[in-house]
């Protein structure tokens, strides 16, 4: 991702050791998020107490195949990568690692993945990870040279690990594992295009088309950012709907959307890089919040 947004540094860079390349490679920090976000599914999706064995196992498959589709990923993208600031650093686009071992650690790492939900959990969570992986490899990927339609594509991908920890309790509750992917799916879209405007010129000298081309004011950018903030505020309301929302959910859930609508309505409005930033950054709080209001609603 980028850098100079306040004092959080997001650029793609290793400190030049082994554990630093790897985490690089394996993108550690977008690996947490996909963990967090499978532990809210196995939460949400468990009747009585956790099952902390399963549970593990779960966040240990899952982390393994992110860490895989991420060092596919720059495996797939070392040439362009060698373009963008945000990612020439890589050890692959840098070159100090070869393609080949960025090329075998993924593919390791994703069977190894796959293969611990296949044989120590319900056959759907291991198949849902595979789906990840397919979605994120064959398609988003190099869609993300052709078509603006990249970002959605790649938003079906981010959406599917709290379905794997829903699917790994073996719930029979399917409009959960329904909501979970909407509410990552819905969140997406706004997170990702305020990052597509803020870069847009560094995506397109790279080639990546991450943006409709003839959107060159962002209207229809930040238009596309205000209808999915507006559909995340329905989605997370469905517990709510359904009766099964405490009163702290459904005051808290409000609060967030007209916060993240009111951002998406500001970055409409404006615009700019700055609204672009904030709409970032609120949905980065948003997330972890609403979906631990979420668990804590069907834990307590």
């Amino acid at each position: 991702m980028k850098d100079n947004l306040g004092h959080v540094n997001l650029v793609s860079k290793g400190d030049g050791s082994f554990s630093g390349d790897f985490a690089t490679l394996t993108k550690a920090r977008l690996s947490l998020l996909v963990v967090f976000t499978t532990a809210i599914g196995f939460s949400v999706g468990s009747q009585g107490a956790l099952a902390w064995r399963e549970l593990l196992l779960t966040l240990l498959g899952t982390a393994l195949a992110a860490a895989s589709s991420s060092a596919l990923n720059q495996w797939m993208e070392s040439d362009v990568d060698q373009l963008m600031e945000r990612t020439k650093a890589r050890p692959l686009a840098a070159g100090r690692w070869s393609r080949a071992f960025g090329l075998w650690v993924g593919l390791l790492l994703g069977a190894a993945g796959v293969g611990v939900l296949w044989l120590m959990m319900p056959r759907a969570a291991s198949l849902f990870a595979l789906a990840t992986l397919v979605v994120y490899l064959l398609f988003y990927t190099p869609m993300k040279r052709r078509s603006a339609w990249c970002v959605l594509v790649g938003a079906v991908a981010g959406a599917l690990p709290p379905v794997i920890g829903w699917s790994a309790t073996g719930s029979g509750e399917v409009w959960l594992a329904w909501v979970l992917f909407g509410i990552l799916f819905c969140w997406q879209m706004p997170h990702f295009l305020a990052i597509a405007w803020m870069y847009r010129d560094e995506y397109r000298e790279a080639g990546f088309v991450m943006l409709k081309p003839d959107d060159e004011h962002g209207l229809a950018t930040a238009a596309q950012a205000l209808v999915f903030a507006v559909l995340l505020a329905v989605v997370t309301e469905v517990p709510v709907f359904v009766g099964h929302a405490s009163t702290v959910y459904k005051l808290g859930s409000v609060l967030l959307n007209v916060l993240f609508c009111g951002a998406a309505v500001v970055f409409l409005i404006e615009r700019s890089r700055v609204s672009a930033r904030r709409l970032f950054f609120m949905s980065i709080i948003y997330l972890p919040l609403v979906l631990g209001l979420l668990a804590f609603t069907r834990r307590f």
